[in-house]
C-alpha cells in the first residue's frame, strides 16, 4: 500500500480498469483513502458525462476556415526547394533534355564570363563610353531644366560663373522648390481641414 494520495495518471489507471504489477498497491489505497476515493468517483463521474454527449462531425469547410486564418510561417530553404521542384520536369526523357540544356547554358555562361575577363580592357572601355554619354544626357537634361526656369541667358551666366556661384545657384533653387512644396502641403492640409 502506498502512503501518499494518487497522482491523475494513477487515477487514469484505475478508471481504464488497467491490470499489471503496480496497479494492486493503487486499488488498495483507493479502497482505504477517503480523498482518492473521491477523486476517484469524479473522475469516473466526468468520464460517464463525457460519453454521454452526442457525437458530432464538424462540416467539410471547417478546416479551410480555420486555416485560412493561420498565419503558416514556411521557411526560405523549404519555399525554394518547392520552387525548384516544381520546375523539374516530370518524366525522364525531359528531365534529360532540361539537364543537357542546363549544362548548354552553364557552359556559355562560363565561356562568355572568361571572355570578358580576357577582354577587360574593352569592357572598361565600352563602359567609360557608356558612362560619359549618361553624363553628356544627363548635363543636357540639366541644362535643359535651368534654361526653362531661368532662361537662356541665366543659363549663360551660369556656365560663365564660377563652381561656387553654380552650387550657390543650385542650393537657392533647391531650396525655393521645397518651400514651394511645403506650401502648397500646408495649403492641401489646410483646406482638408476645413471642409
Amino acid at each position: 500500500m502506498i502512503d501518499r494520495h494518487l497522482r491523475p495518471d494513477e487515477i487514469e489507471l484505475l478508471l481504464d480498469g488497467e491490470e499489471g504489477f503496480g496497479v494492486a498497491p493503487l486499488r488498495a489505497h483507493a479502497r482505504s483513502c477517503v480523498e482518492c476515493q473521491g477523486e476517484l468517483e469524479s473522475a469516473r463521474a466526468l468520464m460517464m458525462a463525457l460519453d454521454s454527449l452526442p457525437d458530432f462531425a464538424p462540416s467539410p469547410a471547417f478546416a479551410d476556415r480555420v486555416m485560412s486564418q493561420v498565419q503558416v510561417f514556411e521557411p526560405w530553404h523549404a519555399a525554394a526547394t518547392r520552387t525548384v521542384g516544381q520546375l523539374i520536369p516530370a518524366t525522364r526523357p525531359a528531365r534529360i533534355a532540361a539537364s543537357f540544356g542546363a549544362a548548354v547554358t552553364a557552359g556559355l555562361a562560363t565561356a562568355s564570363v572568361t571572355w570578358a575577363v580576357a577582354r577587360a580592357d574593352l569592357a572598361v572601355f565600352t563602359a567609360s563610353l557608356g558612362l560619359e554619354r549618361f553624363r553628356e544626357q544627363l548635363v543636357a537634361a540639366g541644362s535643359d531644366v535651368v534654361s526653362t526656369v531661368i532662361g537662356q541667358p541665366g543659363l549663360d551666366a551660369l556656365r560663365g560663373s564660377s563652381p561656387e556661384v553654380m552650387a550657390l545657384a543650385l542650393g537657392g533653387f533647391v531650396a525655393a522648390a521645397g518651400m514651394g512644396v511645403v506650401g502648397i502641403r500646408a495649403l492641401a492640409t489646410s483646406a482638408r481641414g476645413s471642409r
